[in-house]
């Protein structure tokens, strides 16, 4: 009987190695992490849902604002945000965006200048006494001076328009009664857009806070106009409309204009009186195309 011939048994190639040197490798790597996290030399993003921005938190916009470090005043103010406070029309509240010092020294440079407002004849284009108006007021030439100079270019930062298409500042004081009653800031003549074209938009700063009265109010405007959480603190003048309380360092941002650049009559807005102490305020009115003052 013959007998069965085994052959060779085949030897399998154990995997062994290779899985040790990879585990290796990574232990090694993972080593040289933590010394690298250690020594500081990199860092773990921070995932803390409460350090992201908030949503109308101004820094989580990304544009260019240029701020100088050799202003003569503090920059030192409360926390900073953007308010959406209306679509129809488009108004927008950057809360504390002048300083203390800043409003303090345009009311100091004001002062001496204030003389009774008047307003534009539409049939002549001339200025004349109205009852609509009753405030003093004065302006402010454009870049007359670094602190000036500063806050134009954080408005043009804000509104994203070029610091040569506004106008000069104009400072408005109103004592206790003075009001303007509810009007528009852009032109229905053609004189008056021939110096740098319509007025496409408004920022209106407080400069002081008001005890009563004083809003700033849009009869026109569409929505819940006692949405606001101040509704209760408003004046009854205030509660005709969508309305703004004065608040030292405060801007108003409206838009005269919608995008498709035809006039917004929702953009109609007055000052409320002052019923107890005084209102301080500063306007920049923006044109379409540079301004030559």
């Amino acid at each position: 009987m013959a007998k069965a011939k085994y052959g060779r048994p085949l030897l399998r190639k154990s995997s062994t190695p290779s899985s040790t040197l990879i585990l290796a490798l990574f232990l090694l790597f993972s080593v040289l992490v933590l010394i690298l996290l250690a020594l500081g030399i990199v860092s773990i993003p921070s995932i803390n849902p409460s350090a992201s921005h908030q949503v109308n938190d101004l820094s989580s916009i990304v544009h260019n604002a240029v701020h100088s470090r050799a202003d003569h005043v503090s920059k030192e103010r409360d926390q900073q945000w953007v308010e959406l406070l209306s679509w129809e029309p488009r108004a927008f509240v950057y809360h504390n965006f002048l300083s203390k010092e800043e409003c303090e020294y345009l009311i100091k440079l004001a002062s001496p200048r204030m003389e009774k407002l008047q307003v534009v004849d539409e049939q002549t284009g001339k200025s004349k006494d109205s009852r609509v108006r009753t405030s003093s007021g004065t302006f402010l030439a454009r870049g007359r001076d670094k602190i000036i100079r500063t806050i134009e270019q954080r408005i043009a930062d804000f509104t994203f328009l070029p610091v040569d298409h506004g106008e000069g500042l104009q400072v408005l004081h109103y004592e206790v009664g003075q009001r303007y009653e509810p009007h528009f800031d852009y032109f229905l003549e053609d004189y008056s857009t021939a110096n740098g074209g319509q007025r496409i938009a408004t920022v209106l700063m407080y400069l002081s806070d008001v005890e009563e009265g004083g809003e700033t109010v849009f009869p026109s405007a569409k929505g819940n106009i006692s949405a606001v959480p101040y509704w209760n603190e408003l004046s009854k003048c205030g509660k005709e409309g969508l309305s703004v309380k004065p608040n030292r360092g405060d801007a108003l941002l409206f838009w005269s204009m919608k995008p498709d650049a035809s006039l917004d009559p929702l953009s109609l807005h007055g000052g409320c009186p002052v019923i107890k102490g005084n209102k301080w305020s500063a306007t920049k009115w923006i044109r379409v195309n540079a301004y030559h003052s």
